[in-house]
C-alpha cells in the first residue's frame, strides 16, 4: 500500500466557516436589504475572476453592490465578509497535529479570493499549519478544474496516488479522484480524525 505523502486541504467547510458561499451572501441579502436575485446574478458573473485573483475586493464590490448608491459604506459590507469566518475547532487541532508530526506535505488547496483568503491565514494562523498555499487567487486555478489538481501535484513533486485530497464538495472531491487522488469527503468536520485515520492517515 502507498504512503500517503502530501494532504490537500480545503479550507472552507472543513477548517473553517466557508468565506462567501451562497448561504453567507443570502445573509448579507438580508443584513444589508439587497436585492438576492441581482446580487446572485452580478456574483455569478464575476466570480471566477474574483477567485483566480484576476478581479480585487474593492472591483468585486463595485460590480455586485456598490455599482449605485447604498446607505451603507464599503467598509461595513467588507467587515460583514470578513465576521462570517469562523473556526472549526476540532478540525484545525487535527491539522495542527498533522503539521507538527512532519510526517505530510501540507498544502491549501481551496477557491478564494484574495483578500478575502489572507484575512483567514492571518486570522487563523493557517501559516503555522500549511507549508504552501495553493489557493486559487495565487494559481488563477479553481477547483474543479483538473489544472488545479494538477498544479498541485506539479509544485509538490508527488504522484495523484500518494496524495490525498479533503473537500466538503463533492464535485471537487469526484474530479480529483478521477486523476487518481485518494479523497476524503468531508461531511461532518467532526468526525475528521476518524475519517483520517481510516483512510491511514498516522494522526499523533
Amino acid at each position: 500500500m502507498v504512503r500517503i505523502a502530501l494532504l490537500l486541504w480545503d479550507i472552507g467547510g472543513v477548517l473553517l466557516s466557508n468565506a462567501w458561499d451562497r448561504a453567507d451572501r443570502e445573509a448579507a441579502v438580508q443584513q444589508f436589504g439587497l436585492d438576492f436575485e441581482e446580487f446572485e446574478r452580478r456574483h455569478e458573473s464575476v466570480v471566477d475572476r474574483f477567485e483566480k485573483g484576476l478581479l480585487d475586493e474593492e472591483q468585486y464590490l463595485s460590480e455586485t453592490v456598490f455599482y449605485r448608491p447604498r446607505p451603507f459604506s464599503r467598509d461595513a459590507f467588507k467587515k460583514f465578509m470578513r465576521d462570517r469566518s469562523v473556526p472549526i475547532s476540532s478540525s484545525l487541532v487535527t491539522a495542527s497535529a498533522l503539521r507538527a508530526s512532519g510526517r505530510y506535505v501540507m498544502a491549501a488547496l481551496n477557491n478564494e479570493s484574495s483578500e478575502l483568503n489572507e484575512y483567514r491565514i492571518a486570522t487563523f494562523h493557517l501559516k503555522d499549519i500549511f507549508h504552501l498555499f495553493l489557493s486559487s487567487c495565487y494559481t488563477g486555478r479553481r477547483k474543479p478544474d483538473s489544472g488545479a489538481y494538477r498544479y498541485a501535484l506539479k509544485v509538490t513533486q508527488r504522484e495523484p496516488k500518494e496524495s490525498l485530497l479533503l473537500d466538503d464538495r463533492l464535485d471537487n472531491v469526484k474530479a480529483a479522484a478521477q486523476l487518481g487522488l485518494a479523497t476524503l469527503w468531508v461531511r461532518d468536520p467532526g468526525r475528521l480524525r476518524e475519517d483520517l485515520a481510516s483512510a491511514g492517515v498516522v494522526i499523533p
